[in-house]
């Protein structure tokens, strides 16, 4: 699986899985069928009510600018998901760690005629499969790419359980049952991320981590550096929940 390093506003690098083309294509199929699905349904509104007059004005007023605008639309209104990115969870991000403007998406848009459409997706298909960021021409363009939000390969909290063997533990922060599997999860991908990649983004992250955890735990002080105290806390609520 491909991934991708995107600095946030922040100034931390956080890691992405890139959706694959296959994930693509099914989140346009999804797409298509939902226009093809609404253009049907508002015609045959027209036809029931109407009794057949005005539907020389149905393909232009109504047929076409759903065909047109709906991806756009969708994207702009949908925080860079249309429904069927949002059904296969995947989303439009700004390489850059920026959010990304109305006027990516409508780079992004325009370049749909040439990526997909006038080309039957042949080159939307031969860029996103050649580029090492996932990226369509449209993608190149406007600087974006598409990612997945929920990746493939999750950590799940039985993980963080069999970490090691904690007998005749002792907790330290007792209140860490106050936060949540995901929360410890969290913590555990932050604490990996600067193992794997100890550079001053993920040192930073690691901070802030600590600093977040401190502050929620009602704690000033610890005499431990801050990947051992997020380290106890994960061992901490191991022990006290399960």
């Amino acid at each position: 699986m491909q991934k991708i390093e995107i600095n946030t506003t922040q100034n931390v690098s956080i890691e992405f899985e890139i959706a694959s083309l296959r994930e693509r294509i099914i989140g346009f199929v999804i797409d298509f069928l939902v226009i093809v699905v609404s253009g049907f349904v508002i015609t045959l509104g027209v036809i029931i009510f109407s009794r057949g007059l005005g539907m020389q004005y149905v393909y232009y007023v109504v047929l076409a600018p759903i065909f047109l605008f709906y991806t756009i639309l969708m994207e702009v209104l949908n925080n860079g998901q249309s429904l069927g990115k949002k059904a296969m969870d995947l989303k439009v991000v700004k390489i850059n760690g920026d959010e990304p403007r109305s006027s990516d998406y409508m780079l992004r848009w325009v370049f749909r005629m040439i990526d997909i459409y006038f080309s039957l997706g042949a080159l939307a298909s031969i860029f996103v499969s050649s580029s090492n960021k996932g990226q369509r021409l449209g993608d190149m363009a406007a600087e974006t790419t598409v990612i997945k939000i929920k990746p493939s390969q999750k950590l799940q909290f039985s993980d963080i359980i069999k970490i090691n063997s904690i007998d005749n533990y002792e907790p330290k922060f007792p209140e860490v049952r106050k936060f949540s599997e995901e929360h410890m999860l969290l913590i555990k991908n932050v604490i990996d991320r600067y193992k794997k990649f100890p550079n001053p983004a993920h040192r930073k992250a690691l901070q802030e981590m600590a600093k977040s955890a401190k502050e929620r735990l009602y704690v000033d002080q610890v005499m431990m550096n801050d990947v051992d105290f997020l380290k106890t806390l994960i061992n901490d609520y191991v022990v006290l929940t399960r």
